[in-house]
């Protein structure tokens, strides 16, 4: 019996967790009580590890594709008819023929993060899609915009600010996003125990508004209006704060100009908050010395995500907290994804070229994943005609997956880099299976650049995989070198000589803020394995100018972009929403659509139900419990509804990532908790136009009696 020090990778929080084995099984998981960072916080996500990990339905070698069955082959033969046909797809159609999704566990896979990027982006494709456009890319557009990097995302500086203004976001169940931070609960319990406030602005009455001081219903969608008119008081009654940063801002007029036609009298109408209660916002952020404003995902996916995200961090410049203790703070991690980024042609665009079918733009090198299923169905030159998934599931995570579920069997080739065979996979030819969390070592190099604190850790394999099993770092690098040859440079040097990605680690950890300039004493892979709970490196510092990457330093509040945009916000005033609105919800025992396998997360009271007013219910003959009819103009669902007052009167809220039971999956547990997909209602037509990202929040839809249902939810 041994106990194996390691990290929950199941969601932002990166919880420290301590295994104990027993001859190859799992035995316990619990948290590191020696972890500096989470202290021994552990959700209810973490012990489902040993779960994926002993999980019968779990792939260990190469399937392929037989007609209608499945038969399991050798990596060689795998990998050599996937670099075949991939490159006879290329020959015959060029290189955007072939297109690229990556999902969202990309980000705590240092494999993918590292030999991932070289085959994907290698590809030269055009067509490259991402969990990005369904979650933060207004967040980095913004970023890329006004402070010239994209991955320069501010994380609220949660454990030292004294007002917490929330919106669109429901930290205590999600336990951070874009803030990685363990145990968010004591965190904001924290808060108003040394005097402070935090303030939930929501269309739902969520788990963090139960713990906050006050709550504000929003309606879904008109954010933008909301932050403007936020904006609009602090320039009217003279509340504007630049402090330290003063010198390096620019665009305050623009911005003041932008704001003058949406006082808090004339965003009431659309955004249902009272015009005292803008006016109490604004002041509490510009007279609290220490505040935050944190937007999250409700902000992004919304139809002005983009405006929504700018104004967000513009709020923050005008009263003086971006860079500030308490306030919105930039990281200090021991790799510096800033720097990287800069010295690469994706530190940031929009726009260098758009999707061929409808003309939505390009962020990033990026297309958004709203038009994938077009850009495979619709016929022409330029048609996707070959698709690589990656660590993602767009059948269920993507706008009217049930489109996409209908264009993949018209692919000419598809492969999947995933341990299951599920919604998504089940229509490729071949699946190629990585090891999973436990099998594999672990290095947080994308999220520690958004922590609340500081920290480096690294951690080595749980179980070492067995002899025929492939990391994902692997599988990329043997099909990179079908399809791109040893190519040049660190990363395709390192490729060349099939190096682990450790390997790149020690050199970037060598020649980090915390590496050889310190001497000696400089972190290292090597010294961070003699510390298996992790380094605490401090908390966060002041980083501005120095981290700014706009020509001469500047932080510009009014981005010609976002003016442009701002006519099509003010015909949202005007306009009135008839009938129900949807909103999705985050859950504790959840992670979107991979951790519904798991019966230790599914069991218990049934969980993927349509939150609905009741005074909407009784309008339309609904009780606690009955299943209705959700319709929406992309399709049409089944889901048992579930009363509360909770949630605002017009909106009704579905989770996302289920829809589970679909045929020629091998999903035990799954099927029988299936649940109901509420991307087979989304509208991959309703986008922010501005950026492309998917609009989940404020989906136009229908509620109809469909069965009434004696067994009560409660």
């Amino acid at each position: 019996m041994t106990t194996h020090f390691h990290t929950c990778t199941l969601c932002e929080a990166t919880c420290g967790i301590a295994v104990t084995v027993d001859g190859g099984r799992v035995l316990d998981i619990r948290g590191d009580e020696d972890d500096p960072f989470s202290r021994g916080y552990i959700c209810p996500k973490a012990t489902a590890l040993a779960d994926l990990q002993h999980d019968p339905d779990r792939l260990r070698r190469p399937l392929r594709r037989a007609g209608d069955t499945w038969h399991e082959v050798a990596w060689d033969e795998a990998f050599d008819l996937v670099g075949s046909r991939l490159r006879e797809v290329r020959g015959r159609y060029g290189a955007d023929a072939v297109a690229v999704y990556q999902g969202n566990p990309s980000a705590h896979n240092l494999g993918l993060l590292t030999y991932g990027q070289v085959l994907f982006r290698g590809l030269g494709t055009r067509n490259l899609f991402s969990a990005t456009s369904v979650d933060q890319l207004p967040q980095m557009l913004a970023s890329f915009l006004m402070l010239g990097n994209q991955v320069l995302l501010p994380v609220p500086d949660i454990d030292r600010t004294d007002l917490f203004v929330c919106l669109g976001a429901n930290p205590a169940v999600s336990n951070g996003s874009i803030m990685t931070a363990p145990n968010v609960r004591a965190r904001l319990k924290a808060i108003r125990a040394r005097g402070g406030q935090v303030v939930v602005i929501d269309p739902r009455r969520t788990e963090t508004a139960a713990l906050a001081d006050r709550h504000l219903f929003v309606r879904p969608g008109t954010d933008a209006l909301l932050l403007l008119s936020i904006v609009n008081v602090l320039f009217a009654e003279d509340l504007i704060r630049l402090g330290r940063l003063a010198r390096y801002v620019s665009g305050v007029d623009g911005l003041r100009s932008a704001a003058e036609n949406f006082g808090p009298d004339v965003t009431f109408a659309a955004t249902g908050v009272e015009p005292d209660d803008v006016r109490w916002l604004a002041r509490s952020l510009a007279d609290t010395p220490r505040a935050v404003l944190y937007g999250r995902v409700g902000t992004c996916t919304q139809e002005f995500g983009g405006l929504a995200a700018w104004l967000v961090l513009a709020i923050n410049v005008l009263t003086g907290h971006l860079d500030e203790p308490g306030g919105p703070m930039f990281t200090t991690p021991a790799v510096d994804a800033v720097p990287l980024v800069a010295a690469t042609r994706f530190r940031g665009s929009l726009g260098r070229w758009h999707s061929r079918v409808r003309g939505l733009p390009e962020f990033g090198g990026e297309l958004p994943a709203a038009v994938l299923a077009e850009e495979i169905d619709t016929p022409g030159a330029g048609q996707i005609r070959a698709l690589i998934t990656s660590a993602g599931n767009p059948v269920l995570s993507t706008p009217n997956g049930a489109r996409l579920e209908r264009a993949l069997p018209g692919l000419d080739f598809m492969v999947s880099i995933d341990p299951y065979l599920n919604e998504t996979s089940r229509f490729a030819d071949v699946i190629l299976p990585p090891t999973v969390h436990l099998e594999r070592s672990h290095y947080e190099l994308a999220l520690a650049n958004y922590s609340v604190r500081n920290v480096a850790k690294y951690s080595p394999p749980v179980f070492e995989r067995e002899p025929d099993q492939r990391h994902d770092w692997e599988i990329c690098v043997e099909l990179a070198t079908r399809l791109l040859g040893r190519g040049s440079g660190v990363l395709a040097g390192a490729l060349g000589r099939r190096l682990p990605p450790e390997s790149l680690l020690d050199l970037w950890l060598r020649a980090g803020p915390y590496g050889l300039r310190r001497g000696l004493g400089g972190l290292s892979l090597s010294r961070l394995k003699k510390q298996p709970h992790g380094v605490d490196l401090g908390a966060l510092e002041p980083r501005l100018p120095g981290r700014l990457g706009l020509r001469h330093r500047r932080i510009d509040l009014a981005p010609r972009t976002y003016l442009d945009d701002l006519p099509r916000l003010r015909g949202r005033l005007g306009a009135s929403v008839a009938g129900l609105v949807l909103i999705g919800r985050r859950q504790l025992r959840s992670n979107n659509s991979w951790m519904h396998n798991s019966e230790r997360l599914v069991k218990g009271k049934q969980r993927c139900t349509l939150l609905m007013h009741p005074d909407d219910a009784a309008s339309r003959g609904l009780t606690d419990g009955d299943v209705a009819s959700l319709s929406s103009a992309a399709g049409t669902i089944e889901v048992p509804v579930e009363l509360t007052d909770a949630i605002m009167p017009g909106v009704v809220s579905l989770p996302h990532g289920w829809g589970h039971g679909r045929p020629g999956t091998r999903l035990g547990v799954a099927a029988n908790h299936p649940g109901a997909s509420i991307n087979d209602v989304t509208d991959e037509h309703f986008v922010d136009a501005l950026t492309g990202t998917a609009a989940f929040s404020g989906v136009p839809v229908r509620v109809d009696a469909l069965v009434v249902n004696t067994t009560h939810l409660s």
